[in-house]
């Protein structure tokens, strides 16, 4: 029997690998000298470190255990929510020489160039540090939940039961401080190395373990055959599915809205700064390393999608996995792994969101130091003086993750968040990069708007607003119904839905008093075989492989039936299915006035072996809306869009549409009324900024500055030259090198989704 948690083997591996990770960070401390060696390694990261800095600031622990958990609900679907980053890879082949060409040390130095305004600068900073609070959040949740099956939901300390969350998070974060104030970018990106390697290691190392366990299962694959066999025999035929159906969490809709979504917002995350490209000794250096780090997290998401398959076939019928599924990664780590790999299990995870930590520390110091500090508190400070300031600030980021996780711990409510958070200065960034016509009020205009938009008036707008709530235009909700059919289940459906069964049972049986618990314990061991276990007080029957036996439980004098009704009760992945729909349009969620009023049956249809009932509220019912209010859906409603009829994931990719194209529509309409009342920025500055932008970086400092002063003088001719020449469009000519490379990369990414058609296919 494999242990419960792990033991003092795996305990030594993680302290073996903290101590490595500070001593690189107290080895790195002595090449710091200026703020350009702390927040930016002195530029001097080539291929193979860039690769994996953008690999490890682009990978946390939550992606493999949000892939885990969707694959082991949803089937192959879940991968979307780590795989629709693939889409806008192609596009860093691009991106990647901006932020070398840039030359500074923040985006926020960029708004200030570009803007000519150092308040934009600092609203930018203030907009970086809350987004790496938030997003960081969601890497602490995810180790937690990952750690819990392999340590425990809850810690004894002075004699105290403590949960998990609220001792691991904050220890973790301490030693990210540790190796992240004593050596900088340079600590940061030597460990993303070791880390990236770990990372690579944790998503190869479970699936041959796996697939062999699951071969060798005597009750699952009794005739000894293929293991991805196993898989289809076992599982639901929508879960090779990459869209999954109907009920899927990501739609071609949703995934095409994210995609651009990720794309706009993704230049203006803080650390691209450094991570895409910024801190490479070359511009061919920041390209490979950008577009090769990010592929190479797509591979590994394969790997994770396998992982989540195998899970989702070998523990179908495990009650604490199918309420929680965000623990299946660490469940199947420690029922697979032996002693010693656990802890290498946990060390890989942590080092998936050290690796992205440490950046976001980094680079929201340097955020704080050059853009908040220096140009408003203390403009004459010195390098002393800006390195503790970045040190200091980058302890009160890692604070603010960690109380933002220990607040929310929502991995998928933060993820929604970071979804259109960095939406607030894309529009900015985007126009200010190809329309010399873009001002500064109009990019202060598009901040505003967003924020209005996004935030305030969906927050605060019902509580100054209340008649919203009971509008009946915002009112609207899609059909509550109960399906019960009785249909021939996958077998891992059937496991799901006994285990839960049996739980009940359980329970009641505790409730009770019995003495026969020993006797459903060992039921629970035998759920797949179609027999009776018969016992003087305890009878439980199970179900044959059609699922349509009758479970009964009885206890001493008093008889438990919790199968009623006799037919199953199932979605798609077999789990029961009690009501669904009701879900509001415009709100959370919608409800009674009157908390005490109960949904009443208005509808029932029978189809064959198919019973739809329809549940709603009597007529008289006051209701109202709950929660925040969804205000970019009402965009929709004079144009006619019939949102109710939609799919949960389709509302979320037309919820998205307009915070993706209303911040560019105001952000041109505002350049072009400013811009007539005489508010255009400083013609001079426009011209240097685009000649800097138009001119390649030379590694070496002293000769790239000597070849910007000559370009700024006349002397030289830019690198690259305007695609519209007479125009107010500053869309450079593609060189050979950008056809040749985003071809490349979009090939590369027909490839992998190949690939994952790959995998759906085998044994099927």
């Amino acid at each position: 029997m494999t242990p419960e948690y792990i033991g003092l083997p795996d305990y030594i591996v993680l302290g073996i690998y903290f101590l490595v990770l500070v001593a690189i960070g107290i080895y790195c401390a002595r090449l710091n000298k200026r703020q350009e060696d702390y927040f930016m390694g002195g530029r001097g990261f080539g291929k193979l470190m860039q690769t994996f800095a953008a690999f490890g600031a682009g990978t946390g622990p939550q992606d493999p255990i949000i892939t885990g958990s969707g694959t082991f609900t949803k089937g192959m679907n879940g991968m979307w929510g780590v795989m629709y980053w693939l889409f806008v890879t192609p596009f860093y082949w691009i991106t990647g020489v901006w932020y070398r060409r840039m030359r500074h040390l923040t985006l926020g130095d960029w708004y200030v160039e570009r803007y000519e305004s150092k308040k934009l600068g600092g609203a930018y900073a203030i907009f970086g540090v809350v987004f790496f609070m938030i997003y960081g959040s969601m890497f602490f949740s995810a180790i937690a939940k990952t750690a819990a099956p392999m340590i425990g939901e809850h810690v004894t300390l002075f004699g105290s039961e403590i949960e998990l969350q609220y001792i691991l998070v904050p220890a973790v974060g301490i030693i990210v401080l540790l190796y992240g104030m004593l050596g900088g970018l340079t600590a940061a990106y030597f460990t993303d190395l070791i880390q990236g390697i770990c990372v690579i290691i944790l998503s190869c190392m479970l699936i041959p373990l796996g697939l062999n366990a699951l071969h060798g299962d005597a009750q699952l694959n009794p005739n000894g055959e293929g293991s991805f066999s196993v898989m289809h025999e076992q599982l639901p035929e929508s879960f090779f599915d990459l869209m999954g159906g109907a009920g899927a969490d990501f739609s071609l809709a949703y995934l095409v809205a994210i995609v651009f979504s990720n794309l706009f917002g993704i230049v203006v995350q803080p650390h691209f700064i450094a991570t895409g490209g910024g801190s490479a000794k070359t511009e061919k250096d920041a390209r490979i390393g950008l577009v090769v780090g990010n592929f190479l997290k797509r591979f590994c998401t394969l790997g994770w999608v396998l992982t989540g398959l195998v899970a989702a076939t070998l523990y179908a019928d495990i009650p604490d996995l199918i309420k929680d599924p965000d623990q299946a990664w660490g469940y199947t780590s420690m029922q697979l792994l032996g002693p010693g790999l656990r802890g290498l299990m946990l060390a890989c995870l942590l080092a998936a969101l050290m690796s992205s930590v440490d950046a976001y520390m980094i680079v929201g110091s340097v955020l704080v130091v050059r853009n908040l500090y220096v140009p408003f508190l203390n403009p004459n400070a010195s390098e002393k003086n800006c390195l503790l300031t970045g040190k200091i600030t980058g302890t009160i980021i890692v604070s603010g993750s960690i109380m933002f996780s220990l607040l929310i711990f929502d991995m998928i409510q933060q993820l929604t968040i970071t979804f259109w958070f960095t939406l607030v200065f894309a529009a900015p960034f985007w126009i200010g990069m190809y329309w010399r016509r873009a001002t500064t009020k109009a990019a202060w205009i598009t901040v505003a708007y967003c924020l209005l938009f996004f935030t305030m008036i969906p927050y605060f707008g019902p509580m100054i607003v209340p008649g919203w709530r009971t509008s009946d235009t915002f009112l609207q909700a899609s059909p509550m119904t109960h399906t019960v059919s009785r249909e021939v289940l996958d077998k891992g459906s059937i496991r799901k839905h006994l285990a839960l069964q049996l739980e009940a049972w359980q329970e009641k049986a505790a409730a009770l008093g019995s003495k026969d618990r020993a006797d459903i314990e060992k039921a629970a061991h035998e759920r797949l075989k179609p027999e009776f276990i018969n016992k003087e007080r305890t009878q439980i029957k199970v179900p044959n492989q059609a699922g349509t036996d009758l479970m009964v439980l009885e206890v001493g004098k008093d008889r438990i039936d919790v199968s009623s009704p006799r037919e199953f009760e199932t979605n798609n992945d077999g789990t029961p299915k009690l009501y669904t729909g009701g879900q509001s349009i415009f709100w959370d969620r919608v409800v009674p006035v009157n908390s005490s009023i109960k949904p009443i049956v208005v509808n029932t249809v029978t189809e064959g072996d198919k019973t739809v009932t329809t549940f709603g509220y009597p007529q008289s019912t006051e209701m109202q809306g709950d929660g925040n209010f969804k205000l970019n859906l009402a965009f929709f409603l004079p144009l006619g869009v019939d949102i109710a009829g939609q799919s949960k994931a389709n509302r979320s990719a037309l919820e998205l549409v307009p915070k993706i194209i209303m911040p560019f529509l105001v952000m041109i309409i505002a350049s072009l009324i400013t811009s007539v009342t005489g508010a255009r920025n400083s013609e001079e500055a426009l011209n240097r900024y685009y000649a800097k932008m138009k001119t390649k970086v030379l590694p070496d400092p002293e000769a790239d500055r000597a070849k910007l002063e000559a370009v700024y003088a006349g002397e030289k001719k830019p690198d690259r030259v305007k695609l519209f020449p007479n125009s107010q469009l500053e869309i450079q000519k593609p060189t050979k090198a950008d056809i040749i490379g985003f071809t490349i990369s979009v090939l590369t990414c027909f490839a992998i989704i190949g690939l994952a058609f790959v995998i759906a296919e085998l044994g099927g």
